[in-house]
């Protein structure tokens, strides 16, 4: 069998010192992510990033810089995710956005909020990305070279 990663995207949206978070259920299980979600066919990264935010929070963003590329294996199903993850700026909510299945809401936490969720945490990654947007790790988006 070939080994295929899964391409996805995410996004850190800090604003007054709180990130924006999603609370979903995955595997069956109450989790907190950042907004994220699989690349389509035919998207760009930050088309996809735009897209994954509002789609699951109902926030409008804008990225503005590439905060790096991530891998990830999940024991929970064997899968291995390549995660660019995006600096967004929050543009606006839309407070009737209908939001993806499985999404119970957004939220506004600050790191230390974030921090004790512990196990409620989908991945390692969730703090990780935050850690290293606070360290000021930043790339231009032009990183990313795409095709049309």
């Amino acid at each position: 069998m070939r080994w295929t990663p899964h391409a996805t995207v995410a996004c850190i949206v800090e604003r007054d010192g709180k990130f924006l978070l999603v609370e979903e259920i995955a595997d069956g299980k109450r989790v907190f992510n950042q907004p994220a979600g699989h690349l389509e066919s035919g998207e760009t990264f930050v088309e996809a990033a735009r897209r994954e935010t509002l789609e699951e929070t109902g926030w409008e963003v804008e990225p503005e810089a590439l905060l790096g590329l991530y891998t990830y294996y999940a024991p929970s199903n064997g899968q291995t995710y390549h995660r660019f993850c995006f600096i967004a700026r929050p543009l606006r909510q839309q407070p009737d956005a209908s939001l993806d299945d499985g999404i119970i809401g957004p939220h506004w936490l600050t790191r230390s909020e974030i921090g004790a969720l512990g196990s409620q945490l989908r991945s390692q990654l969730v703090t990780r990305c935050i850690d290293d947007y606070l360290r000021g790790v930043r790339y231009p988006l032009d990183f990313i070279q795409e095709t049309a």
